[in-house]
């Protein structure tokens, strides 16, 4: 599955804070940027963190039941390899990043069986990061 880079455009607050977030604990490559916005590779797509007030998403996000847990809606994020999804979510623990879904494989045994892991940038923007065994299970019903 050949798949185009996405381009997605989010705000922050505190436009530092976000740009170390993203490029330290992330390891981002960072690309273009001006004093009001960055642009990063997420691997292998275009995320740009905007300088922008805090929304009301950011202050208290909304969430919806999925598999036991409340799943906070608004969210982004990247399906990985599930070797890189392993490697990720230990670099996230080494970083001491506070999950909101800590790291677990999420629908066992079901269709759709994936790990999953939920967390906050410093801005309070939600970032899921998913794997599957199987990526034909990606979109199965």
């Amino acid at each position: 599955m050949a798949l185009s880079p996405f381009h997605l455009a989010i705000p922050v607050f505190d436009l530092a804070r976000a740009r170390a977030f993203y490029g330290e604990v992330f390891g981002l490559t960072e690309g273009r940027s001006s004093s009001q916005w960055v642009d990063f590779d997420f691997f292998g797509h275009q995320l740009v963190i905007h300088e922008h007030p805090k929304t009301p998403s950011q202050q208290a996000a909304h969430t919806n039941p999925v598999d036991g847990h409340d799943v906070p809606v608004p969210h982004f994020g990247v399906v990985l390899p599930w070797e890189q999804w392993q490697q990720l979510a230990e670099r996230l623990k080494g970083f001491n990043i506070p999950f909101v879904i800590e790291p677990y494989v999420r629908f066992r045994g079901q269709v759709g069986e994936q790990a999953t892991m939920f967390l906050l940038d410093p801005c309070g923007n939600a970032l899921e990061f998913k794997a599957f065994k199987d990526m034909s299970q990606l979109f199965a019903k």
